[in-house]
């Protein structure tokens, strides 16, 4: 049973990174500001799937949340719809409101446009709801390598104190890690920590350096 299970595990992976290495469809963004260790940028409105995983770890949270959205996007839906693989993969994270003051973790999957106004209702037992976003205003620092518990934590806080330097200050600790690649994908990996802040596209981003409201 045990072999079985890890079979069909190792399957879903081989199929999810051949997908997610042929995504093309992305979020679409205008970059309002440039500086060496962040970027700010202007995200339209978007619809986004989203898994809540109560989990200690953010690894097995994103890896539990995107076992589900994968069975969504692969037919576990009222349609039976099968929808192409977008990227990034994101993570939202609110530290100290999950269980045990441990993190809690939303699992996101950025919808298509084709299914923006429409999304395929998913079947109740994979426990996903759709989140439409507004455009809004969001700080973004790149980082390589694999996106784990040891280094998520470290690269939002080196966003955190470069933006407390900068005109977009504020004070949320709440935070997103978007992964853009398969995980066999061992060379040249992005990955990249996202703070929501406010303003808009015509104020470039600078409403008194608040955070938006999730």
């Amino acid at each position: 049973m045990k072999n079985t299970w890890k079979k069909k595990v190792v399957l879903m992976m081989v199929v999810c990174s051949v997908a997610l290495s042929q995504a093309t469809e992305s979020p679409a963004y205008t970059t309002i500001h440039t500086e060496s260790e962040f970027e700010i940028r202007f995200y339209r409105d978007t619809v986004w799937m989203s898994a809540h995983v109560d989990h200690l770890s953010f690894h097995q949270a994103t890896k539990f949340g995107f076992h589900r959205l994968f069975q969504y996007i692969q037919g576990a839906n009222l349609n039976f719809s099968r929808i192409p693989m977008t990227k990034p993969v994101l993570t939202s994270i609110v530290p100290g409101s999950g269980p045990l003051n441990s993190s809690a973790y939303s699992v996101r999957f950025y919808l298509p446009l084709k299914f923006e106004n429409d999304p395929p209702v998913p079947l109740p037992e994979i426990h996903l709801k759709p989140v439409r976003w507004a455009g809004h205003c969001v700080a973004v620092s790149k980082f390589s390598g694999f996106a784990r518990d040891k280094n998520v934590v470290k690269e939002a806080e080196k966003l955190a104190a470069s933006l407390a330097r900068s005109s977009w200050a504020n004070s949320t600790s709440a935070y997103s890690i978007a992964q853009y690649d398969s995980p066999f994908k061992l060379i040249g990996r992005v990955n990249e920590v996202w703070v929501d802040i406010d303003g808009s596209e015509l104020d470039d981003c600078r409403s008194n350096g608040k955070v938006r409201n999730a």
